[in-house]
């Protein structure tokens, strides 16, 4: 939190400076890269508008963020709760496993590449903490408190703002906003949804990757298992399916999974992470644009395969619309 409180009407530089990191906190709130963007403009909108009746009483950035908490609670006033496939019931064994009904977009958390939210450059400690607290389960897991819990919980251990700065921003208490934070930390703690788990991509995690792709682009399912960990989950939103374990993943890849033989993968990062486009063989000629892998990593081996089936977040990625 700032301290160094503007005395003067704020400029569009001093509006637009916050929007990287404005954008990571709606999406932490929302759980959607896309509504997260639509939040921050309409708190720049706003904020634009009001210049004018800025009093300089906290600093921009403080202004800023308040808007844009309004701006969120106002967006989660409805009763749908974004999760993942596994927040949703129990893995299929794969002889009984069919993709289903598709579920609709709010139904889930959606990546965000990082470079929307990570800092470019900084402290290193810093930004490895900003990586963390976009991981898929850590944004779904915030998606289970109640919506002003969530914002102190982002508030005051995410963002380190002091209890009595989210008290003003939110016009409450000191009390009030501690006793939010151990309601949010307890629902987090009893259901272990917010456990997080530092893992910076280092050399290792780098020739893990690339055996990775290696494997896939040459549909070599024998190889690809034995870069996985033992209870390694695959999922694709928007079907609520989701596997687990190698035999499983291996199964589906030869079966349902086998319109992936041929795929291309471009690189790329999102919530913190490895991730992939991946592009299926297009008939007339080259590839076209199919899913947005995430790749989560624990201890030397692959522990999540999330295959997003949005080709509009290829484009939300600046990913290319097709490969020649």
């Amino acid at each position: 939190m700032p301290t160094d409180a503007a005395m003067v009407a704020p400029t569009d530089y001093d509006i637009e400076q916050h929007r990287r990191e404005l954008t990571g906190y709606c999406y932490r709130m929302l759980g959607s890269g896309s509504e997260a963007e639509d939040a921050v403009q309409e708190t720049m909108v706003k904020a634009w508008k009001g210049i004018d009746r800025f009093e300089g009483r906290s600093s921009v950035r403080s202004w800023l963020y308040r808007i844009a908490t309004n701006v969120c609670l106002d967006m989660m006033r409805g009763p749908q709760r974004r999760a993942r496939p596994m927040d949703l019931g129990p893995s299929s064994p794969i002889e009984t496993a069919r993709v289903g009904e598709a579920l609709p977009e709010h139904a889930w958390v959606q990546p965000i590449a990082d470079e929307r939210i990570v800092p470019a450059d900084g402290d290193p400690g810093e930004i490895a903490a900003a990586r963390e607290s976009i991981k898929l389960a850590f944004v779904a897991a915030l998606q289970h408190l109640p919506a002003r819990q969530r914002a102190v919980l982002i508030l005051r251990e995410v963002l380190a703002w002091q209890a009595s700065e989210v008290a003003e921003l939110l016009g409450t208490s000191v009390a009030s906003v501690n006793s939010a934070l151990q309601r949010a930390r307890a629902t987090l703690d009893a259901s272990n949804l917010g456990e997080r788990r530092a893992r910076p991509i280092d050399d290792d995690q780098t020739e893990l990757l690339a055996r990775y792709v290696d494997a896939f682009e040459r549909y070599d399912i024998t190889a690809l298992v034995t870069l996985l960990h033992e209870d390694a989950v695959m999922s694709m939103p928007p079907y609520p399916l989701w596997l687990q374990g190698p035999s499983d993943i291996a199964g589906w890849f030869l079966g349902t999974g086998i319109v992936c033989k041929g795929s291309r993968l471009v690189a790329t990062r999102a919530n913190g992470g490895a991730a992939f486009a991946a592009y299926h063989v297009d008939p007339a000629g080259g590839w076209s644009p199919w899913s947005l892998q995430l790749i989560e990593v624990r201890d030397g081996l692959i522990s999540g395969h999330h295959n997003f089936l949005n080709t509009e977040l290829l484009e939300q990625f600046g990913l290319p619309a097709r490969l020649d």
